[in-house]
């Protein structure tokens, strides 16, 4: 006899089945009182069901993190636009041979900033090397905000030694798309930003920025923000490449303004190599 199970699996197939034959065939869909109301997405679409959706993306990333043994991670954040060593030597060669000053110009720098694509994946081998023969509760798993650049690279590097990483992507206009080396079960895409960075820190067991623009310094302060306020647990919050951190912010005018405490200055520390950014989560631990 079919299980109770069963059946309501087939029926909600069914359902879906029915939505996909409409986009199969071309055909509009259009609203309809009698359709299911979890399988209609011009409902589900509304302003009134905008807590639905929050309750759903909040759900769906978690449930199948629990069910694949993602317990603890460490969220690597960076800019999207600095590009594999490979891919900006290649454009230097370009750019030289165009004589081309502008072009050569954009690619002397891309062939600066690779540098710490290169690191970021080291630090991904890294993580991974050292959590692959350990039991699943003592394992620490890269998450990324899945796009390309140091995002990229510190999945690759994980990917690269076999192991599970996370990739938390998020829908825009102009990009993007999950890159290639996040664990295809683990890779998630958003629409709501703050679900997204709820997600980066519910198994967050350290934060490794890297130099980004602007969606880099957003998901930087509000961790630094969560740790401060004590909304959530201490972790290692490191910024790699001084140079770049401290060429774009002075802390010591927040701190000579009264704006934060002598002791917020300890919330973050300055590397500048791979292996110093792991040495430090490991002594935060006592790995």
């Amino acid at each position: 006899m079919q299980s109770t199970q069963d059946i309501s699996v087939n029926r909600l197939a069914d359902a879906w089945a029915e939505l996909q034959s409409h986009a199969n065939n071309g055909n509009p869909l259009e609203a309809n009182a009698y359709r299911l109301a979890f399988a209609d997405p011009e409902f589900l679409l509304r302003r009134e069901t905008r807590g639905i959706r929050f309750q759903l993306e909040m759900l769906k990333p978690d449930v199948e993190q629990q069910e694949q043994g993602i317990e603890n991670t460490i969220v690597v954040f960076g800019s999207a636009r600095f590009p594999a060593p490979e891919q900006a030597q290649e454009a230097l060669k370009l750019a030289q041979a165009s004589g081309d000053a502008t072009a050569l110009a954009l690619a002397e720098r891309h062939v600066r900033n690779a540098v710490y694509y290169e690191h970021a994946r080291q630090f991904g081998r890294m993580v991974a090397t050292y959590s692959n023969p350990r039991e699943p509760a003592e394992q620490l798993f890269i998450c990324t905000g899945g796009g390309p650049g140091i995002m990229e690279a510190a999945n690759r590097g994980a990917q690269e030694m076999g192991a599970l990483n996370v990739g938390l992507n998020i829908a825009l206009p102009h990009e993007q798309s999950s890159n290639p080396y996040v664990s295809p079960s683990l890779s998630f895409k958003f629409h709501y930003f703050a679900l997204r960075k709820m997600h980066f820190m519910m198994r967050a067991k350290a934060l490794v920025a890297f130099p980004g623009g602007f969606g880099t310094l957003d998901e930087l302060f509000e961790v630094i923000t969560l740790v401060q306020t004590r909304k959530a647990k201490p972790v290692p919050i490191i910024l790699f490449g001084s140079a770049y951190w401290k060429k774009l912010f002075n802390f010591e005018v927040l701190l000579e303004e009264g704006a934060i405490s002598p002791e917020d200055l300890k919330l973050f520390q300055y590397v500048d190599d791979p292996k110093d950014a792991w040495d430090a989560i490991k002594t935060f631990y006592q790995l």
